[in-house]
């Protein structure tokens, strides 16, 4: 099914046989879970080809880092359009709350496993190591370069069909469509809507080699110490003590 694109590629790339094979069989694992019919093959290899990968394979040339750029405001775009015709009666805060927990990191990274992407992206497994968060990164860029690739080679009716099917339909399937997870954010809106100090926050530990950190940190209001949260870097231990805050703080307000 293939056999053109590389026919056409070997021109440009000196790829050998094992990744001609791989290549075939991401691209074919990745037309079948879109539900799509591929055209441009070579936009979807550059969709699967992380950076870290041509370090391996330089005959690549390219990664996704572009094709991600375009993914992400396709991205947006259609999310935006899904939620103004679903709420009609709902003003443009909650609109750009919601969006943004549609197209969050982890939503996409989920999102990226439910078409297989997990399977099919090309990397240097010397770049991550045992990195959770670095993977639901890379995985999360994938899926926007590929959708990226979709609205290239097919446009923004099939595109949109994609992010349905991929990532809002299990949203609204499971509920958690509308569940808040910005603590940080939550927390700083309760400080202001309370008028008091806004939230300060300490990294109180830092333990683990380069590749698989734990961070520790605290947050205070005003001297008070109302959270404690660990996580993989620095953002997640911060929501997760702010999670913790607004456990602490709201019971009593």
């Amino acid at each position: 099914m293939f056999r053109k694109i590389f026919n056409r590629l070997s021109k440009k790339y000196s790829a050998d046989k094992d990744l001609n094979s791989t290549l075939t069989d991401n691209l074919s694992a990745l037309q079948k879970s879109l539900g799509i019919k591929i055209k441009d093959h070579s936009i979807y290899i550059k969709a699967l080809t992380h950076s870290s990968f041509l370090d391996i394979h330089p005959e690549l040339q390219k990664s996704n880092e572009r094709l991600e750029f375009l993914g992400d405001s396709v991205l947006s775009m259609i999310v935006g359009k899904y939620l103004f015709k679903k709420y009609p009666l709902e003003e443009e805060g909650f609109l750009t709350k919601t969006r943004s927990m549609l197209v969050n990191r982890e939503s996409l990274a989920n999102a990226a496993e439910q078409i297989g992407l997990h399977k099919s992206l090309l990397y240097n497994q010397k770049y991550l190591r045992d990195s959770i968060e670095g993977k639901q990164t890379i995985l999360s860029d994938a899926f926007e370069a590929v959708i990226g690739a979709v609205y290239l080679d097919l446009g923004i009716r099939e595109t949109e069909k994609v992010v349905s099917h991929s990532l809002i339909k299990p949203r609204e399937k499971d509920e958690t469509i509308l569940i808040d997870t910005n603590y940080k954010g939550q927390l700083l809106e309760f400080c202001h809507s309370k008028k008091i100090s806004v939230p300060r926050y300490v990294v109180k530990n830092e333990d683990g080699p380069p590749h698989n950190k734990k961070f520790t940190i605290e947050v205070y209001i005003g001297e008070e110490l109302v959270g404690l949260g660990t996580g993989k870097n620095k953002k997640s231990a911060e929501q997760e003590a702010s999670k913790y805050a607004l456990q602490k703080l709201k019971p009593s307000s």
